[in-house]
């Protein structure tokens, strides 16, 4: 089971986006996705959210928010079964000055236009949810190889589609 962390960055009604288009090996390939990354051993999830936006990003986060656990089930072509348990965060005060990343382009995208962008269909669900300012939530998402087929969200099953 990994364990990850990932978070939004808020600044000017835009979330700091990263275009995942460096690694040729990448699950994540030419999508955008927030800012995260694998635990190390012994951290914390908070632990791990500072040390991976400072890595990726160059920025010291100062206020953050816990927003949702994620659960990721992935029916592989192969035929096994990967998981991952994802801690979600949003952030809106920062310091330091921005880095480039070797995981691919980071760059400010209006709120707006995040739907326009090449995402994971069951990132559309967690921004609409982020966008309602729902409370804290948990969100089962089962994938089929990268086609999503069933949502839960808080323990009651919702449509695949955001």
């Amino acid at each position: 089971m990994g364990l990850t962390t990932l978070c939004y960055i808020e600044r000017d009604d835009c979330y700091l986006m990263l275009h995942r288009v460096s690694k040729k090996h990448d699950v994540n390939k030419d999508k955008w996705i927030g800012v995260g990354g694998h635990f190390e051993a012994h951290e914390s999830p908070e632990e791990c959210l500072l040390r991976e936006v400072k890595e990726e990003t160059g920025l010291n986060l100062i206020r953050y928010r816990f927003r949702a656990l994620v659960t990721f089930l992935c029916h592989t072509a192969d035929g096994r079964w990967e998981s991952e348990y994802m801690c979600l965060y949003t952030a809106d005060e920062f310091t330091g000055e921005m880095t480039d990343c070797d995981e691919g382009a980071l760059e400010w995208v209006p709120k707006s236009r995040i739907g326009e962008l090449n995402l994971w269909e069951g990132d559309k669900i967690f921004f609409r949810l982020l966008a309602e300012d729902r409370p804290f939530f948990s969100l089962k998402l089962i994938y089929e190889g990268d086609l999503l087929v069933q949502a839960v969200l808080d323990g009651e099953e919702i449509s695949g589609r955001a």
